[in-house]
């Protein structure tokens, strides 16, 4: 009983956190390039993750850093990047329900790739909660005929990186720590990022003179602390001790939160859309995979 409650604590508080990450990123966008932006979240979560596990890299096997590299890449560098770049287009709120298209990838992942059975309770978990999302995706589109919906491509495509990531994490990296995995990561990706950095015209008069660089550089740390260290390591934890449709399953609960963000910030919101998101909810708790 007491693992089951932990499971739940670590799905609302990951919820909360990641569901409060797509406000910062529109924030962070005001003062920002989306390639600076995904630079300079992925260069500072380096810097907190390495700081205080930087020890624990050693305890990660030689033949499990190909995995922590492969995890890096596709869990945090390449998704930091295309985040940014589809909210210059769409509402924050609108790319987090677009992102609860992570469980569905990861079941059909895992089945193909990786050979992750999951039960027909936890298959029926994802499909309630794709149709409460596939409602709030439609009445967003409905309240925001302005939008580019062409760049919710690049939350797609992200949302594939995330489930195979899941997977990975729970096929070969079981036994890492999971701040092990995390630091591992940021390890391998810093380096890249330091490079796009470089590349982003950054380190330029016109970027210091904006004004709105300073917030944007609160920001995009407040993202970085919380939205991508810290949350790593709760992530991590929390595919070790569950499964990863339960895991992923995160991302149908961050839209809740990112629809209040969003309403705080001028977008739009309806009654429809508040029925999909108590869809969303009973599709969690369907996902859960209870022990006999």
């Amino acid at each position: 009983m007491k693992e089951i409650n932990s499971k739940w604590l670590y799905l609302v508080v990951l919820s909360m956190i990641w569901g409060t990450s797509f406000i910062l990123i529109k924030k962070s966008l005001l003062g920002l390039t989306p390639y600076q932006l995904g630079a300079l979240r992925t260069i500072i979560t380096g810097f907190f993750l390495l700081a205080v596990g930087f020890n624990k890299l050693k305890t990660i096997d030689k033949r499990q850093w190909k995995w922590i590299g492969l995890s890096g890449l596709l869990g945090s560098f390449f998704p930091a990047f295309l985040f940014a770049i589809a909210e210059t287009e769409i509402d924050s709120a609108v790319a987090s329900i677009l992102n609860s298209l992570v469980p569905l990838n990861t079941i059909l992942l895992g089945f193909a790739v990786f050979r992750i059975a999951s039960t027909k309770r936890q298959v029926l978990g994802v499909i309630v909660g794709f149709v409460g999302t596939a409602i709030l995706i439609l009445k967003g589109a409905e309240l925001n005929p302005e939008q580019n919906y062409l760049y919710a491509g690049f939350i797609i495509i992200s949302t594939v990186m995330y489930a195979a990531n899941v997977n990975i994490i729970k096929r070969y990296l079981q036994d890492v720590k999971p701040l092990a995995i995390a630091a591992g990561n940021y390890a391998v990706i810093s380096i890249p990022a330091l490079i796009v950095l470089f590349f982003s015209d950054f380190f330029t008069s016109e970027t210091f003179e904006n004004p709105n660089l300073k917030m944007a550089m609160v920001y995009v740390t407040i993202l970085a602390f919380f939205g991508t260290a810290l949350a790593k390591v709760l992530f991590a934890k929390l595919v070790q001790m569950s499964t990863p449709v339960f895991a992923s399953s995160v991302t149908f609960l961050m839209p809740v939160i990112a629809l209040f963000w969003g309403v705080l910030d001028g977008e739009g919101f309806s009654l429809l859309q508040g029925f999909g998101s108590f869809i969303i909810l009973i599709g969690v708790y369907l996902s859960h995979k209870r022990k006999k």
